[in-house]
């Protein structure tokens, strides 16, 4: 949303002179001519680790805790065993083709007598590339050559009655045919600002980074302003567009503020309705007042934040606001969101809650008020199915890492308190340090490489699409870096592989249509990622707004078990580059995959249908839509007979849906005579359910004739009264 009612757009050494003898000379000569003939030989990119992460199978498992994946993950206190059998394989796909020049296995006791390493392009015609019958087990090294993406061991002898155990089944190689080794870590770049307790003068840099940002909505500057632990005592740091804070230690209390972090409204006269695209995060505050301000709309999340006070989300003078997202948040006060017209909060703890507005949506959250729908407005679940807290970056000691939560089932509080938490450190050197200027082939060699990305904030232009292809890779934006593609490709395409975690970034559509901006997963992904599936989190798109930009379908997820948690996808209503065809944009979010769970799905505006779902036994959790502003007339958004396409929309193959906490609003201010005949649209089955839907006319400009299908009252009028349904069918 960006209006809510009135709403105005914003728019060599120097040559030796002494004489030499002959004989020096001729050897001189010689020395010179081998050293160029070395310097002219191209970089040969020395043998990295290719395996650990990636995606494995194997052809049975000992039991539940011997998993294949137990072989690549760096532990060596996990072990892959398989059932007390011959023959049994294992299998690792690399993800993409590589140059291969080395095993290493690590055996447990239960190791194989007789074994051969097998490689394969396409994971179905295979070479030997060795071979024994004579294993000692212990620890292997093993000399291979070949080029090849599936990397398989097939034990043939047991050496015990046992099966076969691996802790570690390691694969070294190059990409590409060599070149030089792309490093890991390194410094953060100009835009990540780093403070600790002794910094001179916080204040006034945060105040200078706030008065270039406060007003631009669609600059081209990001900034991180990270704080290492410690105490900061009189700080305000008001947060402007595309400005990240956070603290830097384990815990949000190693961080404390003795002041605020604040954002509010007065560079758009009191509306917050236009307040996006910022976060805060893993800091402790004590608010001055007694309560801090976090007046924001979509893209502003509030992550793993302890507010030792309590926490208002409205804007001063209390207009217009239209968030938001709080999760893993602890506020021992009391959250008022006055004039917010709807929020979700996920797994997390308040002290009270105020009031509510059109929907306010709480799942595993301690304090949150019980279910009333709708009167007052508050779908409440007691704990949310399944979770997993974004990735953050930390300091551990003078190191930097990045700490990646685990998944918890049946989620309900923070994941912190008491001060411990689940989940694994990954040191800084294991990510490609992604800075301005950077292209998309060193962004896919650095990925094929084995390391993760770490984008530092900048505006990022590629040619071509970024390729995640390894299973548990991390993709963390810092202040809302921002990808844009060029010439009309996807921005990025995951594979169908396990625990991919997206995080923290922008994808802005360029000039040029995108048949997509985000894939999860090929089309036809069918892997089960149950134990270990991908995540978005605060992953966000624009179409328009910064620019002409065009897209068909924003974000297509085919692959099974993916959590969307917190994107807000918009097609632009206002600032450059926006008109029903100039930033064209069909669909927002399509999901094919199956067991898919949406946390704060965000989804606006788009020509024809916002969501889209045609996978099994999904799940939604607070979504939030405006239908497109600007349709020039009723036939502009007619859906054959249907008089305009749903902002969520089930397939009607599906037997199994479920939502929760739901609402579509319209504002046709081109054609206000404009009818949209439901906001959502399902099959009548058993097994799809919703909870807890609204659909609402702003100011009367264009009307629903129902909620869902042909069920729930007209809106009508101007009094912006939403019209509800409470369970469906």
């Amino acid at each position: 949303m960006s209006v809510a009612l009135a709403r105005t757009s914003r728019p060599p050494l120097a040559a030796s002179r002494r004489r030499r003898t002959p004989v020096l000379a001729v050897i001189t000569t010689l020395v010179a001519t081998l050293l160029a003939a070395v310097q002219a030989a191209p970089a040969q990119a020395a043998p990295v680790l290719l395996s650990q992460g990636s995606t494995v199978t194997a052809s049975s498992q000992e039991n539940g805790g011997t998993a294949a994946g137990n072989a690549v993950d760096g532990d060596g206190g996990t072990r892959w065993s398989s059932a007390f059998a011959d023959p049994q394989w294992i299998r690792i796909d690399l993800g993409s083709p590589a140059a291969l020049s080395r095993v290493e296995l690590a055996w447990e006791a239960a190791h194989a007598k007789s074994y051969r390493i097998e490689l394969s392009t396409d994971g179905n015609d295979w070479t030997t590339a060795y071979s024994t019958s004579t294993s000692a087990g212990g620890n292997e090294t093993l000399d291979i050559s070949g080029d090849a993406r599936y990397v398989r061991l097939t034990g043939t002898e047991r050496a015990t009655g046992y099966g076969y155990s691996l802790w570690e089944f390691k694969v070294f190689g190059t990409r590409d045919g060599g070149g030089p080794e792309i490093p890991g870590g390194g410094d953060l770049g100009p835009n990540v600002h780093v403070f600790d307790p002794s910094t001179p003068n916080i204040q006034g840099k945060v105040d200078e980074i706030f008065k270039k940002q406060e007003s631009a909505q669609f600059g081209l500057d990001r900034h991180a302003l990270l704080f290492k632990p410690g105490t900061y005592d009189d700080i305000n740091a008001q947060i402007g567009f595309y400005t990240q804070i956070a603290g830097l230690g384990l815990n949000p209390n190693d961080t404390t503020f003795n002041g605020d972090v604040t954002v509010d409204a007065g560079w758009f006269d009191g509306n917050a309705t236009q307040n996006f695209w910022r976060s805060a995060e893993n800091l402790t505050l004590n608010p001055v007042s007694g309560t801090n301000r976090w007046a924001v709309s979509q893209a502003a999340p509030f992550r793993r934040m302890h507010v030792k006070g309590g926490l208002n989300l409205a804007p001063d003078g209390y207009g217009w606001a239209s968030g938001g997202y709080i999760a893993d948040s602890k506020i021992d006060g009391t959250v008022g969101p006055y004039s917010q017209q709807q929020w979700y909060t996920r797994d997390s703890s308040v002290g009270g809650w105020t009031n509510a507005v059109w929907n306010m949506t709480f799942s595993g959250v301690q304090g949150a008020p019980a279910a009333s729908y709708p009167t007052p407005p508050y779908t409440t679940l007691d704990t949310t199915p399944i979770s997993r807290e974004k990735p953050f970056l930390y300091l551990d000691g003078n190191d930097y890492k990045v700490f990646v939560p685990a998944k918890r089932v049946n989620a309900r509080g923070v994941s912190w308190d008491g001060g411990t938490q689940t989940g694994e450190s990954i040191p800084l050197d294991r990510f490609y340090v992604v800075k301005q200027g950077a292209t998309a082939a060193t962004i896919n060699a650095a990925l094929a490489q084995g390391l993760n990305l770490l984008f530092t904030p900048g505006v990022y232009h590629i040619d071509r699409t970024i390729d995640v292809n390894r299973a548990n890779t991390v993709v963390l934006g810092l202040g809302l870096a921002t990808i844009i593609p060029d010439n009309g490709v996807t921005a990025m395409k995951v594979a169908d592989v396990d625990g991919v975690k997206l995080a923290g970034f922008l994808i802005d559509a360029g000039p040029v249509n995108s048949e997509t901006l985000l894939e999860v997963g090929p089309r036809g992904a069918s892997a089960d990622h149950a134990a270990n599936p991908t995540s978005l989190q605060d992953v966000f798109v624009r179409i328009g707004g910064a620019g002409p930009g065009k897209a068909t379908t924003s974000i297509v997820v085919n692959s099974d078990d993916t959590i969307i948690d917190h994107t807000w996808v918009w097609r632009a209503d206002h600032g450059e580059g926006w008109g029903w065809e100039t930033n064209r944009a069909d669909y927002g979010v399509r999901v094919n995959g199956d067991d898919v769970l949406a946390t704060g799905l965000f989804v606006e505006h788009f020509n024809k249908y916002d969501v889209e779902w045609y996978g099994e036994r999904g799940r939604t959790i607070f979504f939030q839509n405006e239908k497109a502003y600007d349709a020039p007339n009723q036939a502009a958004i007619q859906n054959g007979s249907t008089k305009g396409y749903a902002a969520y929309r089930v397939d009607d193959s599906v037997e199994q849906h479920e939502g929760w906490g739901m609402g579509s609003y319209c504002y046709y201010n081109v054609d206000p005579t404009i009818v949209q005949e439901h906001g959502f649209k399902a099959p009548v089955k058993p097994g799809v359910k919703f909870h807890n839907l609204l659909v609402v006319s702003l100011g009367g400009n264009g009307q629903y004739q129902h909620v869902i299908n042909n069920v729930g009252s007209p809106t009508s009028g101007t009094s912006t009264i939403p019209s509800t349904v409470t369970n469906f069918p």
